[in-house]
């Protein structure tokens, strides 16, 4: 079993939690970057093992426009800065994994600044996609290229040129021995090429023990991505929507049926599958916002912590601020600067630490398979179970408590709310709060209840203003004549809505979807697979 099998992680968007400015200066290096140090230990506090933090390295804005692989960001700090911090998560027992933007590269980046310069002349004219020195681009350079999502700030690299795979393959060696990582989040990996993914695996399994590959994959089948040959794991968003979504329309049989569909893409074996579970991240709005009723953060995290996948906490969700997605695209108010000496521990924070402490103390909540035991609109039920532990979880959305009658022997105990039940005839009698849930361990394996008062954290949440709706970034979206490569991430979702409603009807389920895709290459590879 690797590292990654047992992780919790937590998700640092540096450059946002920093307050580091939105325009890089490429000035002197501030190092923000050391901020970030007292957090280590909030981490840990949360049970949480493993940190996803990036994007890293220098760039001209938001941080995927890359300008140096093999530079820390100025904004940031120096790469001295980087190696101490990783060397003092490690320290601490947190593995570290970084983002890897290799599908595109920053205008600023040396290769491109070569083609600007010397066009059909330069040494790197093909470690680009699509170069056209008969067209031109919005920044009039009087050449076109493949860009990403529709932005020429955005160039694609053409990995299948050898020497682009090779420098790639290079600035992973570099970042294992200058920086000790233990992994990568690849950006956009839906869209990288699969050849190239296969070189990544393979050096992979040879630069660093246990070193682990996740993708970002908002759509599709992701066995073809995460099996022996390409990457570990990649994001569930399938599951992110499930969550908030199954509770907003009080339907666990979204959550069910998506858990389900998992299972088949793995043939039924969870320990080759382990997805990369999430309730929000730097793309989407927080999960405190998509809830209409606040008390659901208790049973979305509850399956969070216990589905088959990789938890993931986004930096400041586990305080429940909000976060919202303005309507002109900017993810400003979901990427926020935070102090950490001003959070103050509450309702939210105290269920995720207990969250944390109870998956890191439960083996078949890592290791275990997955056997539903009741489905109701409002209620779930199921088990995760290796030889010689099953864990028991119930979850309930409704705003009564709810009793489940479940197959079973032997004693129980409530890890959350400390309540012990012993099967009678082989059946075990449970009951859930209102808006509740609880993880139910056997007697023997229970351990130490955390020390939490659940009943404070219910009523916390029962007291919390409920709006009726949430507006996420936009209800509507325009249908507008253009060639899709130009349209912007609202016309694109304007334009698959147009496309399945002459399809048929479409469902509010449907409609969401396509609104919570906020990804121009997703929306784009979508729209055209539409006949």
């Amino acid at each position: 079993m690797a590292w990654y099998d047992e992780a919790v992680f937590y998700h640092i968007y540096p450059l946002g939690l920093t307050g580091a400015p939105k325009e890089n200066p490429y000035g002197e290096p501030v190092h923000r970057l050391r901020a970030l140090f007292p957090w280590i230990e909030h981490i840990r506090s949360l049970g949480c093992n493993a940190l996803y933090i990036g994007p890293l390295f220098e760039s001209v804005g938001h941080g995927y426009e890359t300008t140096d692989y093999r530079k820390l960001d100025s904004r940031l700090g120096t790469n001295e800065d980087l190696k101490d911090f990783v060397a003092a998560c490690h320290k601490a027992g947190i593995r570290v994994i970084l983002d890897a933007v290799f599908n595109h590269t920053g205008r600023d980046f040396f290769a491109f600044r070569d083609l600007k310069e010397k066009r059909e002349g330069s040494a790197y004219r093909d470690w680009y996609c699509n170069v056209n020195f008969w067209g031109n681009n919005s920044y009039n350079d009087g050449f076109s290229y493949e860009n990403w999502g529709g932005y020429d700030l955005l160039a694609k690299l053409n990995q299948r040129n050898p020497a682009v795979r090779d420098y790639l393959l290079d600035v992973v060696r570099f970042w294992v021995a200058e920086f000790d990582i233990d992994g990568l989040r690849l950006d956009a990996a839906d869209v990288l090429d699969f050849d190239f993914m296969r070189a990544l695996r393979g050096l992979a399994d040879t630069v660093k023990p246990e070193f682990w590959l996740m993708g970002e994959v908002i759509h599709g089948e992701y066995n073809r991505w995460v099996n022996g040959q390409t990457l570990h794991s990649v994001t569930d968003y399938a599951l992110h929507k499930a969550l908030y979504s199954g509770h907003n329309d009080h339907n666990y049989f979204e959550i069910a049926h998506t858990v389900n569909r998992s299972l088949r893409m793995a043939g039924g074996d969870l320990r080759r599958f382990r997805l990369y579970s999430f309730v929000d991240n730097h793309d989407v709005e927080r999960i405190y916002t998509k809830l209409w009723n606040k008390a659901h953060f208790v049973p979305v995290h509850v399956l969070l912590y216990t589905l088959p996948g990789i938890p993931s906490v986004y930096y400041g969700s586990e305080f429940g601020i909000e976060g919202v997605k303005h309507r002109g695209g900017s993810d400003d108010a979901i990427r926020p600067a935070l102090d950490l000496a001003q959070m103050e521990e509450n309702a939210c924070s105290r269920l995720v630490a207990a969250l944390g402490q109870i998956r890191q103390g439960s083996r078949a909540l890592a290791y275990g398979g997955y056997q539903e035991l009741l489905l109701r609109n409002r209620q779930y039920a199921f088990a995760r179970e290796i030889p010689g532990e099953r864990v028991m979880v119930t979850v309930n959305c409704d705003d009564s408590a709810a009793g489940f009658d479940l197959p079973g022997e032997g004693s129980y105990v409530g890890a959350l709310h400390g309540e012990r039940v012993t099967a009678q005839n082989g059946r075990l009698h449970l009951s859930v709060p209102a808006n509740g849930g609880e993880i139910w361990l056997p007697e023997t394996a229970a351990g130490e209840k955390p020390a939490l008062d659940m009943a404070a954290i219910e009523e916390a949440f029962a007291e919390a203003k409920q709006p009726e709706a949430v507006t996420l970034a936009s209800e509507e979206r325009p249908v507008v004549n253009k060639p899709y490569e130009e349209m912007s991430v609202e016309e694109l979702q304007g334009a698959i809505l147009d496309k399945m409603a002459r399809n048929g009807p479409v469902t509010d389920y449907m409609r969401r979807t396509v609104l919570e895709n906020t990804h121009p290459g997703s929306l784009l590879n979508w729209v055209r697979s539409f006949r």
